[in-house]
C-alpha cells in the first residue's frame, strides 16, 4: 500500500471515518416483475470481476514497521458487505437521506475488504437507492468513476455463452515474519531516498514560497488567518446528510459568460450558500471562508484504485458582496493556488506520506480527536469542497435506467462539512455531510445552493439562466 492510500487509514478515528459515500439513484418501474434484493445481490457477484479493489482486505504489518499490505480476501464472503433497508412511506429524497447519514456514521470493519452497499427499497415513484461506503485508501474520486465505468460496461456488453470466466482467486494471509522482512526492505529504501527529500522539500518549498507571495491577494495557506465557524468543531460519530442536483447547463452558461472555469462556478455557488448561510445565523465571519480543493494528479481514466490526489487551498470569497466579483475573486485565487501548487510538486506529497512513521501520525490524530482541541484552536481550514467529472451519457443495465448519482468525501476533526459534485448527465449531483455538532440541518444549506445559483446567474446576466 502507497503510503498516500496508508494516510486515510492512519486518519481513522471514532469520530473520523474515512470512508465515501456513492449514492445511485434508479427507476426499476420496467422491470418485468418486480425488483428482487437477491436478483440484485446475484448481479453483484457477476459484476465483482470487473471490482478488482472490492475483494481485497488489509493486512497490518506488525509493530507498525511499514505501511499495511493489501491481500486477496481468502475468506471473501459478499453476504457480509449487503444490507437492505425499506422504507415507510412516503419514501422521498429527505428518507433517504436519513439512511445515507446512518450507514456513513459507522467505520467500516478491517477484517474484510473496506466496502458496503445498501439497497434502500420503497422509494416513491418506483425508484430504489444503492448506497456504497467505500474507504478512501481503496479509490480516490477519479478512480470510483473508472469503476463505476467498468461496471456498466460489463452490465451492458453482450452476454457470452457459456459460464462467466472469474480469475480471481484468493490469497493467504502473509505470516508476521514475511510482512515484517518486505516492510524492513522497504523501509531501507526509504531511509536511502531521505536526504533527497528532504532537500527537494525544502528547495520546492522555498520556490513555492516566492510563487505565493508574487501573487496579490496572496493565496491561502492552512492555520494561517482562518476564521472559526460553527463548521470548524470537533466531530460527533453521527453523520448529517442531503443531496440535491443543480442544472449543469446553468453553470455552464455562468462559465461561458465570465470565462472562468465550471469548477469556478461551482466553488462560487458553494461560496454564495455559504455565505447566506452563515448569514442568516448571524454568524458570517469578516474574512473569508478557505477551502481545501482536492485535484486529481494523475490523468490515467483507467486507474481502478488508490490515490493520485492533492489539494489546493483556495479563499472563497465569502466575504464579497457582489456574486460576479465573487466568481472572479475565487477564479483567480484558483489560478493562484494552483501555480503555487504546482511549483511545490504534487508528488511530493505522495513521497511524504510514504516516510511518515505509523507509530507517529496514528497516535497523533487520536490525541488531536480524543482531546476536542477543534473547539478551541482556530481550524486549519473551514471546508472541503469537491468537484469529479462523472459520466455525461445516461447509464442503463437493461431496462434499468439510473436516475441520479451523488457522492461525498469525509470530513475531519475541525472541518465538520464536505460539499462534493459529481456530474451524471444534465445534472450536477451535490451531496453536503456533516456531523450533528457542525452541520445539524443539511437541508437548510442544501437549499441555499440554489438559491446562491440564481443570484449568481442574475449577476452575471438573464441571457444565461437556460444556456445549454
Amino acid at each position: 500500500m502507497s503510503g498516500l492510500d496508508a494516510k486515510f487509514l492512519y486518519s481513522e478515528t471514532p469520530t473520523a471515518h474515512m470512508h465515501t459515500i456513492k449514492v445511485a439513484v434508479s427507476d426499476v418501474s420496467g422491470l418485468e416483475s418486480a425488483f428482487s434484493f437477491a436478483t440484485l445481490s446475484e448481479v453483484l457477484a457477476q459484476l465483482l470481476i470487473r471490482l478488482p479493489p472490492f475483494r481485497r482486505r488489509t493486512v497490518p504489518v506488525p509493530f507498525g514497521l511499514g505501511h499495511p499490505v493489501w491481500v486477496e480476501d481468502p475468506g471473501f464472503d459478499l453476504a457480509r458487505h449487503l444490507s437492505r433497508i425499506v422504507l415507510e412511506p412516503p419514501g422521498d429524497d429527505r428518507a433517504l437521506a436519513a439512511v445515507v447519514a446512518d450507514f456513513a456514521g459507522t467505520p467500516l470493519p478491517r477484517d474484510r475488504p473496506l466496502w458496503a452497499i445498501r439497497v434502500v427499497e420503497g422509494m416513491a415513484g418506483h425508484r430504489i437507492a444503492v448506497v456504497v461506503k467505500l474507504h478512501h485508501a481503496v479509490a480516490d474520486g477519479s478512480a470510483a468513476v473508472a469503476l463505476l465505468r467498468n461496471v456498466v460496461e460489463a452490465a451492458t456488453a453482450e452476454p457470452r455463452p457459456g459460464p462467466l470466466a472469474d480469475p480471481w482467486v484468493g490469497e493467504p494471509i502473509p505470516t508476521k515474519g514475511r510482512l515484517v522482512a518486505r516492510a524492513l526492505r522497504e523501509q531501507v529504501t526509504r531511509i536511502r531516498g531521505l536526504p533527497h527529500l528532504v532537500q527537494s522539500s525544502f528547495t520546492s518549498a522555498r520556490a513555492s514560497e516566492r510563487t505565493r507571495r508574487s501573487f496579490v491577494p496572496m493565496p491561502p495557506i492552512p492555520l494561517h488567518h482562518i476564521p472559526r465557524t460553527s463548521f470548524n468543531v470537533s466531530l460527533s460519530p453521527q453523520r448529517t446528510f442531503a443531496m440535491t442536483g443543480l442544472p449543469l447547463g446553468a453553470l455552464q452558461g455562468v462559465r461561458r459568460a465570465t470565462g472562468t472555469t465550471l469548477n469556478d462556478v461551482y466553488l462560487a455557488v458553494c461560496a454564495g450558500a455559504l455565505r447566506r448561510y452563515l448569514a442568516e445565523r448571524e454568524e458570517l465571519p469578516g474574512r473569508p471562508l478557505v477551502a481545501s480543493v482536492p485535484v486529481s494528479t494523475d490523468p490515467d481514466a483507467a486507474r481502478l484504485s488508490g490515490n493520485r490526489v492533492d489539494n489546493i487551498y483556495v479563499s472563497v470569497a465569502t466575504d464579497v458582496a457582489d456574486p460576479a466579483e465573487r466568481l472572479r475573486t475565487i477564479h483567480d485565487g484558483v489560478v493562484a493556488s494552483r501555480a503555487v501548487r504546482s511549483v511545490l510538486g504534487h508528488d511530493l506529497l505522495e513521497q511524504r506520506a510514504d516516510v511518515v512513521p505509523p507509530q507517529l501520525y496514528k497516535p497523533t490524530v487520536r490525541l488531536w480527536s480524543r482531546s476536542h482541541a477543534a473547539d478551541h484552536l482556530h481550524p486549519p481550514l473551514n471546508v472541503i469542497l469537491s468537484n469529479v467529472a462523472g459520466p455525461r451519457a445516461e447509464i442503463r443495465m437493461g431496462p434499468v435506467g439510473l436516475d441520479a448519482l451523488y457522492s461525498v468525501g469525509p470530513i475531519l476533526e475541525g472541518i465538520g462539512l464536505n460539499i462534493t459534485a459529481w456530474s451524471y448527465q444534465d445534472v450536477l449531483g451535490v451531496s453536503l455531510i456533516g456531523c450533528p455538532r457542525s452541520l445539524p440541518d443539511p437541508w437548510a444549506l442544501a437549499d441555499q445552493l440554489h438559491l446562491a445559483l440564481d443570484e449568481l446567474q442574475r449577476a452575471v446576466g438573464s441571457d444565461v439562466v437556460a444556456d445549454l
